[in-house]
């Protein structure tokens, strides 16, 4: 067999062996899973008719359903890929990483096999959010299906980006604890920012931290496609963010994963 092909195959059966994982522990995942979706009935039932009106829409909260579900979408990219980290630590901690150093397989398939896992699980994750979106009166206004496709492919990029992140998390985490920990901030970012509110609407001293992240822009990308409103410099950016991180990512976690363990 060639490279690629032992590549190729050892890849898609470390694959296998990480969605195994998943559908026998599912507690993690689904408790990650339920941040997004809590928040999302949180802000549109508690909050949604006094924020409608803050967006200058109707009191009905149907304008802030549309503002809200976004962000939300690509919060739940964040917390599906802490469940990454967490996974990659164990790995580390419980010796399968030393054993899998010993055999005659593609070395990097090991985190290829994490990650594809991973993007796997957030797409899971985020039809999921945005079926419980669409159920409590999310509709998508001026998207075709180009819009549709890109908004696809913005949400699979930005999963990528951050579970290469998360896998680097992991590897340097001493235990599952830290690990999950250190993977903390791919949770909180969305909520410093455009995600639950207008970024204009801030205090002017917190606008910088909201604005120059990573996750306002793809949401403001994503509302965009999925909502019909302007885009701007925002999609430009959005792409920047998700390969700079991607390639971060990518280098922090293989040079980690081929250093000789103490």
């Amino acid at each position: 067999m060639s490279s690629l092909s032992l590549a190729v195959r050892d890849s898609s059966t470390m694959l296998r062996r990480n969605l195994l994982h998943a559908r026998r522990y599912p507690s993690l995942t689904l408790n990650l899973l339920l941040t997004p979706i809590m928040l999302l009935l949180l802000f549109v039932y508690i909050f949604g008719d006094a924020m409608s009106s803050g967006l200058g829409g109707s009191p009905d909260r149907s304008a802030y359903i549309a503002y809200v579900v976004p962000g939300l979408l690509l919060m739940t990219i964040g917390s599906t890929v802490v469940g990454t980290a967490v996974s990659v630590s164990n790995d580390m901690t419980e010796g399968i990483i030393a054993r899998f150093r010993t055999m005659a397989i593609h070395r990097p398939s090991v985190l290829v096999g994490h990650v594809v896992g991973s993007v796997l699980q957030s797409v899971a994750s985020v039809v999921l959010v945005g079926a419980v979106g669409v159920a409590i009166g999310f509709r998508s206004t001026g998207a075709g299906v180009l819009e549709w496709l890109a908004a696809f492919g913005l949400l699979v990029l930005f999963a990528t980006a951050l579970t290469w992140l998360a896998v680097g998390m992991g590897l340097v985490s001493p235990n599952a604890e830290a690990a999950s920990n250190n993977a903390m901030p791919l949770i909180l970012l969305p909520l410093l920012s455009s995600a639950f509110t207008p970024v204009h609407a801030m205090p002017g001293w917190f606008q910088p931290i909201a604005e120059y992240q990573p996750f306002t822009p793809a949401i403001e990308t994503l509302r965009g496609l999925l909502l019909g409103s302007e885009i701007g410099h925002n999609g430009w950016l959005a792409v920047a963010w998700c390969l700079a991180l991607a390639v971060l990512g990518y280098f922090w976690s293989t040079s980690t994963f081929n250093r000789d363990p103490k």
